[in-house]
Order: structure tokens, then C-alpha cells, then sequence
């Protein structure tokens, strides 16, 4: 059974740093694109990063390029996202997701085909 668990969120106030983790089981993702989501409450969820299979390509939405980080280890099944200079408007339950077709770069929830179950952010003005 495939399962993407996510660590690392908490309550933190604006300015703080938190890091991210999401270890993979069940099979290895090291060939696959993997990515960060986030859901703010009343929002549709949305496409905070993504990193293909080497590490050889990253992407960003808009309002977390320069302070977010993606990263993986592949020894270790496992992706991680470093946010730095959290706002308020980055509270949100954010979720880890991968991809077992493609191995480049993907921005769409659609393909991705497995998510963990989030893990909540809440960061206080």
C-alpha cells in the first residue's frame, strides 16, 4: 500500500520558518515528479511547488517564490519543502503529492495520482 505521510507543520507566528517532510512507502518515487499543495479554508486547493524526478527542475507559485524551498532525497523517498518568512496568508493544510506516470515537472493537481493527508500550517500575524 502506497502512503505519503506528511510532518513538520504547526502554529508559528509571521516571520518564523518551518520545514516540511513527506516520506513515501510502499514504493519508490525517486523516477516520479513530487509536489506541494496547499488548502486554505473556504479556497480551492492549490499548487505551491513541484520538483521533477533529479531535482534538475523546480517551480513556484507566485506568492512563495524567494521565501519556499522544495527539495527531495531520493535515498530516502522522501520531498521536503523549507518556507521561510511566513505570512499569515500562507495558513493552510498543505499536502505532499507524486506522480507514478510522470518524472518531469508537474503543476497540475490532476497529475498527481498520490497525496498524503496533509499536514496543517497556521501562522499568526
Amino acid at each position: 500500500q502506497v502512503q505519503l505521510v506528511e510532518s513538520g507543520g504547526g502554529l508559528v507566528q509571521a516571520g518564523d520558518s518551518l520545514r516540511l517532510s513527506c516520506a513515501a512507502s510502499g514504493r519508490t518515487f525517486s523516477n516520479n515528479a513530487m509536489g506541494w499543495f496547499r488548502q486554505a479554508p473556504g479556497k480551492e486547493r492549490e499548487f505551491v511547488a513541484g520538483i521533477s524526478w533529479n531535482s534538475g527542475s523546480t517551480y513556484y507559485t507566485d506568492s512563495v517564490k524567494g521565501r519556499f524551498t522544495i527539495s527531495r532525497d531520493n535515498a530516502k523517498n522522501t520531498v521536503y519543502l523549507q518556507m521561510n518568512s511566513l505570512k499569515p496568508e500562507d495558513t493552510a493544510v498543505y499536502y505532499c503529492a507524486a506522480s507514478s506516470r510522470w518524472s518531469t515537472l508537474r503543476i497540475q493537481g490532476t497529475e498527481y495520482n498520490y497525496w498524503g493527508q496533509g499536514t496543517q500550517v497556521a501562522v499568526s500575524s
